[in-house]
């Protein structure tokens, strides 16, 4: 997950799983929060407030430009191609809806595995989880490790600059880097290893500007972070080289230069000053507990970090749209408006708001209203499990097609060259198709997965829970056992780190 340059396109791996004794000052730590709770493992958020009024979605025959990066199309856009997928008539997948019961049975096998009988405990998908690898419940021994006079207010501002720089920080690392943990001394790799060398990156000040105040994310901090440092952060070397570098020191420096804008995040540049963004903001609730509007909390995401993202291959009147692409299954001009061609999936902005509502919830009570309108990450690991358990199965010519990329790729020094599967980039009709069927399903599942669960009422999962405790785990499961080599999905995106 991650934002890179566009210049030299790799094949996309799932292979991405410094304590400092800085002293540090008390001084302007203290803030009026609405409620101190301080509590690291609470289960999942709470289910979105009734009777909160959230803006309507922009008109698209008005506005297409507002329309296609709000969160309200992912979802209305997606149900195109899914209702296609329903009746089989796709242009790049065939669809056997006989295997859904077998791959709900199988989400469910997994929850039950992990978490029966106590399912309420299943957290929300997000960036949290992968700082406790290995049992280690890092983030609550961060929270103790600070002084009393670090307020909840604070300790919430920290947090967030912690999970955005580590949420952007986490894209493909490739087959071949690792992370030895300085704490541990334990060796870990993927997602879960860009999350302990992230934090243990913030606990050492790497991205703080201040010797006296190391936790915390600023501009200032991120533009002194040269590639060089970024390198012996995150221990990269010849031997242990990590895809992607240069990108992920060019995305610091460009979020550096969002956090220049005062709105979003203060005087102090900090990501972490959002909280305060958001608190004031004239849609949120403040009595009894604070009430943020998810499209409130996207606007901030989706316009005040606009310029970390790359540029994007589909525009309208000049304007990027960022994670958003035409579809041969959608409807195209002259039987439709041009913007009717156009999927948005906004992925990482929806990990974003994912990871970052955590730290919010569990430690103000911070509730939010609208999550529902987020969707399932529309990623390879969900999208895998589609076709490896048979739901969905690619047409003979675009596999052809895609095999033929795949050795083509392989010729490149250092990209896969075993257990060969269909390879296509981000951009590519197959994979837009294949993530809005990702989107649509996913929806499906839940219904199907909390009726087999005899979950009901308030007691039924939610979107989240379903992708930490089911879908994602069980992409990447089934991965391992297809193709325990390489891990991979069973289709590989040649990305250039923008999307995936």
């Amino acid at each position: 997950m991650g934002f890179f340059n566009r210049k030299s396109k790799i094949a996309s791996t799932d292979t991405d799983s410094v304590t400092s004794k800085a002293s540090h000052t008390t001084s302007n730590l203290q803030s009026p929060p609405p409620n101190k709770t301080m509590n690291g493992s609470l289960p999942a958020l709470p289910p979105s407030p009734i009777n909160i009024p959230l803006p309507p979605p922009p008109d698209p025959t008005v506005d297409p430009t507002a329309y296609l990066r709000s969160i309200h199309s992912v979802r209305e856009r997606s149900k195109v191609v899914h209702a296609k997928a329903k009746r089989d008539q796709l242009n790049h997948f065939d669809v056997d809806l006989s295997k859904f019961g077998e791959t709900a049975a199988y989400v469910v096998s997994i929850i039950k595995r992990d978490f029966a009988p106590e399912y309420h405990t299943i957290p929300p998908h997000g960036r949290w989880q992968h700082f406790e690898v290995g049992g280690r419940l890092r983030i609550d021994q961060l929270l103790t490790s600070w002084p009393s006079q670090v307020d909840a207010q604070e300790r919430t501002r920290r947090l967030i600059d912690l999970f955005l720089v580590s949420v952007l920080l986490d894209a493909g690392a490739g087959t071949k880097w690792s992370y030895k943990s300085k704490e541990s001394g334990k060796i870990y790799r993927r997602s879960e290893g860009l999350a302990v060398a992230s934090l243990e990156m913030f606990r050492a000040g790497y991205f703080s500007s201040n010797p006296t105040e190391p936790y915390q994310v600023n501009a200032a901090g991120l533009n002194r972070l040269s590639e060089g440092q970024l390198a012996i952060g995150l221990q990269v070397s010849d031997t242990n080289p990590l895809t992607g570098l240069e990108g992920r020191s060019g995305l610091l420096a460009r979020l550096a230069e969002a956090l220049e804008n005062p709105e979003y995040f203060g005087s102090s540049q900090r990501p972490g000053n959002m909280l305060d963004y958001l608190l004031a903001h004239p849609t949120t609730q403040n009595s009894p507990v604070p009430v943020i509007t998810i499209p409130t909390l996207w606007s901030v995401l989706i316009d005040g970090l606009a310029n970390i993202w790359p540029a994007s291959r589909t525009q309208i009147a000049g304007v990027s749209l960022g994670d958003a692409w035409p579809c041969s299954s959608m409807p195209s001009p002259p039987h439709a408006q041009p913007w009717e061609n156009i999927i948005p999936f906004h992925k990482l902005t929806q990990w974003l708001c994912y990871s970052l509502m955590a730290p919010m919830t569990r430690l103000m009570s911070i509730q939010f209203a609208g999550v529902d309108l987020l969707t399932g990450l529309p990623e390879y690991r969900n999208g895998g499990l589609l076709i490896d358990t048979g739901l969905i199965t690619l047409k003979a010519a675009d596999a052809k097609r895609g095999l033929d990329a795949y050795k083509s790729n392989s010729m490149v020094r250092g990209q896969p060259c075993m257990e060969v599967v269909p390879l296509f980039s981000a951009e590519d009709d197959v994979v837009v198709e294949w993530r809005a069927l990702t989107v649509g399903f996913l929806d499906d599942l839940l219904v199907d997965v909390n009726r087999l669960l005899k979950l009901d009422g308030s007691d039924k999962l939610s979107l989240a829970q379903m992708l930490e405790a089911g879908t994602w785990k069980g992409g990447r499961e089934l991965a391992e056992v297809s193709r325990p080599n390489t891990k991979e999905p069973p289709i590989m995106i040649l990305s250039d780190g923008t999307v995936f």
